[in-house]
């Protein structure tokens, strides 16, 4: 079992006054990770996809809830969006049972996110779980080891069974795109023509490391720009992809406004435009390299839980950094290149207006940047 970064936070905040919230992409090791956190614990466990405990978790009232606790002083409520009202119940537990640590996990955050934020204000710690990180990876396999299957997980991403299963990568991926992605997001969402978010998803995939046009993409899919937009707010907080907005300061020129797209797992990208081939034949590979640097380090800065904010930066005469990250006034550009020997344009205008450097990542010395 490859160890996860956050599992000594999570420990540390056993017993804090405080519910412990953990969100993810489905199939990332929520309920795994927990379950090796209390393994030597005394614990209750409680799956919501199970029916019968869907029902006793809603609307139960403090009594009731007495009796589904009993003597247990750590409770794991695993699929916690599936209880409806859920966060009336998870407020009830924190508030009249103060010697209990309950824990709850969820899997899709635009559902779990919405239910819990306004009962459990000040009263939770909520962390995020994404698939494996680089640095995880790294720590278990090795430093030579994992560099050896660089190219292999940039084609075939992070997710835990993908790396359990390594013979099977393609088949598992195809089932991970297919069972999460669409059944349980049409579902929750509400959405009533899977067709189109289909055809969304692939467009987007086709689009990485690119700036997006809500319009265009509308035409594309032929759906509305509203529809694209909510679609595309719905896949973000189910972790499938993720927003880079444009970095603007002091530059009448700057691109203000625009985004690029990035996947959350480079795997799960390939598996929707269905292309798993060998690196060096990929048309992609700079697009997908940008991709997978950039989620690394997002995974790196978020369970480290940094202030630092992250963008792209671009002017309208062409001028771009593929990666800018500000921490309070100080501002780092980064250059990506799969290449160590490519020639790389360091804007001028970008490092003497906001006073800084643009560093280049590349193949050779990328440890560095998501470690």
């Amino acid at each position: 079992m490859i160890t996860r970064f956050i599992e000594k936070r999570l420990k540390s905040r056993f017993f804090s006054g405080k519910v412990i919230v953990l969100i993810g992409p489905r199939q990332v090791g929520k309920t795994t990770l927990i379950h090796d956190l209390l393994k030597e614990q005394d614990h209750l466990f409680l799956n919501a996809d199970d029916p019968s405990v869907k029902k006793i978790l809603t609307n139960p009232n403090t009594e009731q809830i007495r009796n589904i606790i009993g003597k247990y002083t750590m409770i794991f409520i695993d699929e916690a969006q599936r209880v409806a009202n859920i966060g009336i119940t998870l407020k009830i537990i924190a508030d009249q049972f103060k010697g209990v640590q309950l824990i709850v996990s969820g899997s899709s955050a635009f559902e779990l996110g919405g239910m819990i934020n306004e009962s459990l204000t000040g009263r939770k710690w909520e962390y995020r779980l994404f698939p494996i990180s680089w640095q995880e990876f790294e720590q278990h396999a090795g430093y030579l080891q994992a560099q050896q299957q660089l190219e292999q997980r940039i084609i075939y991403g992070m997710y835990p069974d993908v790396l359990n299963y390594p013979e099977d990568q393609a088949e598992v991926l195809r089932n991970l795109a297919d069972s999460y992605l669409f059944k349980d997001i049409l579902a929750l969402g509400n959405l009533r023509k899977p067709q189109q978010l289909e055809k969304l998803v692939r467009a987007l995939a086709f689009q990485i490391g690119n700036e997006v046009s809500y319009n265009e993409l509308a035409q594309l899919v032929g759906i509305d720009k509203n529809t694209v937009s909510h679609y595309i707010t719905l896949l973000e907080q189910a972790f499938v992809i993720y927003r880079l907005g444009s970095f603007s300061r002091n530059l009448r020129n700057e691109i203000k406004t625009n985004q690029k797209i990035y996947f959350y797992d480079t795997g799960i990208r390939n598996a929707l435009i269905g292309n798993f081939d060998p690196f060096d034949d990929r048309q992609d590979k700079g697009s997908l390299w940008e991709n997978f640097l950039v989620m690394e380090r997002i995974k790196k800065l978020q369970y480290e839980q940094s202030l630092a904010k992250y963008y792209f930066w671009r002017t309208r005469q062409q001028q771009e950094v593929d990666f800018v990250e500000t921490n309070a006034d100080n501002v780092q550009g980064y250059e990506f290149k799969w290449n160590p020997k490519a020639k790389v344009k360091r804007p001028k205008t970008f490092m003497q207006t906001y006073e800084t450097d643009i560093q280049v990542v590349h193949r050779e010395n990328f440890s560095e940047f998501v470690v």
